[in-house]
């Protein structure tokens, strides 16, 4: 009576041993645009590098949520995915940047040459630092809130810096105390404890306000007018979102333990 048993628990250790296709599928995709984007920042070709990243991005959002609808989530995927996204997200932005406007900084003197190439090592730490906390944390944070600015936001600002400059014909020398500013302002973002919306809440299952076709529409529009521009003041604009967030939450918290005060401790 024990072979059936044995034969069936030698099954499910070969498949726990497999891995499932799909999702890091999607994942190694993402690894390969991270990839092309520093073999193109390399070559001197900053849009498709900057383009590279933003695909990441779009394959790094897709991994997870098919993960989640087809029951497919594993450990090694949670590992993968974590390695990918160092590459995508940490060293391949730092080296976008480096390549178009830090390493520029050099024709100043040798200090600012050193500054250039340390701004794109802060921030690819910062990554490597940032995601390796949000495992530790994972299932444990509040998840309608990040815990410092996320990796692919980040890689983002940095991304739509280079591709709006690129298309601006801007570059070099010229932008590069700006560029190394927004570089490590953004490394140090990742590892601070400001708190920044997830949007996870968002459910697209339900229905929505005629007028939210409208607004969507209009936003189309105004990008299609300048994509790089509009890109990249979109990420600007949600890494300065988290300050603002943290602020707002820990002066409503202070007045409502102020509010909440006896008479007698007033």
């Amino acid at each position: 009576m024990s072979e059936p048993s044995d034969s069936r628990n030698g099954r499910a250790a070969r498949q726990r041993r497999g891995i499932y296709l799909l999702p890091n599928l999607l994942t190694t995709t993402a690894l390969f645009f991270g990839f092309y984007a520093m073999v193109a920042a390399i070559n001197n070709a900053f849009q498709s590098a900057a383009i590279g990243v933003l695909i990441a991005m779009v394959m790094d959002g897709l991994d997870g949520r098919v993960a989640r609808l087809t029951n497919t989530q594993s450990a090694f995927g949670m590992q993968y995915d974590s390695i990918a996204d160092m590459v995508s997200f940490g060293v391949a932005p730092a080296l976008v940047m480096y390549q178009w406007a830090l390493a520029d900084l050099a024709t100043w003197g040798p200090v600012w040459g050193k500054l250039g190439w340390l701004g794109a090592f802060i921030y690819a730490a910062c990554a490597g630092l940032r995601l390796a906390r949000f495992n530790t944390q994972f299932g444990v944070v509040d998840k309608r809130y990040f815990q410092g600015l996320p990796s692919p936001s980040a890689a983002a600002v940095v991304a739509g810096m280079v591709w709006a400059g690129n298309r601006l014909d801007m570059g070099g020398v010229g932008v590069g105390l700006p560029a190394l500013v927004l570089t490590v302002l953004a490394g140090i973002l990742m590892v601070s404890n400001v708190r920044y919306y997830s949007f996870k809440e968002i459910d697209f299952r339900y229905r929505v306000p005629f007028i939210a076709m409208v607004l969507l529409v209009l936003v189309l529009a105004v990008t299609s007018v300048h994509p790089p521009l509009v890109l990249f003041l979109v990420a600007l604009v949600y890494m300065g979102s988290g300050p603002v967030l943290t602020v707002v939450q820990r002066r409503r918290r202070r007045n409502r333990a102020v509010a909440e005060r006896s008479p007698l401790e007033k």
